[in-house]
């Protein structure tokens, strides 16, 4: 009976919220990234706010296909996380991942349900509207060594104008406060505005980017070589189709 009622007892004591963050002893972890890749430096930039120290190991696009890749992501995709032999990909996946399980305390990633709900709904319309609609494009135009496709170019433009009336409202892609939400959409910004798309035309993410930037520790350490890749690869593939005059 002793032992019942002291269960009790500790199931009724309120644990500070802080406590969650303040236990969990860092261990070795690794993430297989490639700095072209957007969603690949918004977990390092992510990383970086939240204090975890990342072994970066450099993956080919092309070498995500191999049967070594395939043992660490059957999904055949990179940015993947190895915490200890615990393996996790998709970054927005892994972002979160990281803020509960090492954040210092939950500013980036709240407690509160109502004020996830709003991140992750602004998780999925980077991940399912925005950066997929730039990614569709960059896929088949550039990585397929296709012409301009202009249909495909201008639902670039549908998106955008839908983020740059949210931050109309709010300060940040998911309320006053800057979170993981915004240093996803950071990280695909940042490669929408390298394929050409002039963001001074959308004056909401033109001034929050430059907000977001600040909030992020050595952000153009981070994200500069892999937007300047985008940069490259976009101006080689521009140079093949423009038209001679």
């Amino acid at each position: 009976m002793l032992s019942l009622t002291k269960q009790f007892l500790r199931s009724q004591i309120q644990v500070p919220p802080s406590a969650a963050f303040s236990t969990e002893v860092k261990r070795h972890i690794t993430l297989y990234q490639h700095p072209i890749s957007p969603p690949c430096r918004a977990v390092i930039m992510a990383a970086k706010l939240i204090g975890v120290d990342l072994e970066l190991k450099l993956v080919q696009i092309k070498d995500c296909k191999t049967q070594e890749f395939l043992k660490i992501n059957p999904l055949k995709r990179i940015p993947v996380l190895d915490d200890g032999g615990f393996l996790l990909s998709e970054s927005r996946a892994i972002v979160t991942y990281l803020s509960d399980k090492y954040g210092k305390d939950d500013s980036l990633y709240p407690r509160d349900l109502q004020a996830r709900a709003i991140i992750d709904q602004m998780f999925y319309f980077d991940m399912g509207t925005l950066y997929q609609a730039m990614v569709d494009y960059w896929n088949y135009c550039v990585l397929k060594d296709n012409p301009h496709d202009e249909e495909r170019y201008r639902r670039v433009f549908g998106p955008l104008n839908l983020f740059n009336e949210t931050l109309g409202v709010s300060k940040f892609a998911a309320g006053p406060k800057f979170t993981l939400a915004d240093v996803s959409l950071l990280a695909s910004v940042s490669a929408i505005d390298a394929i050409g798309v002039d963001l001074t035309k959308y004056p909401n993410i033109h001034s929050w980017s430059d907000r977001s930037q600040k909030m992020v520790p050595n952000y153009e350490e981070i994200n500069s070589k892999g937007v300047e890749q985008i940069k490259e690869k976009f101006r080689a593939w521009e140079d093949k189709f423009r038209p001679k005059k």
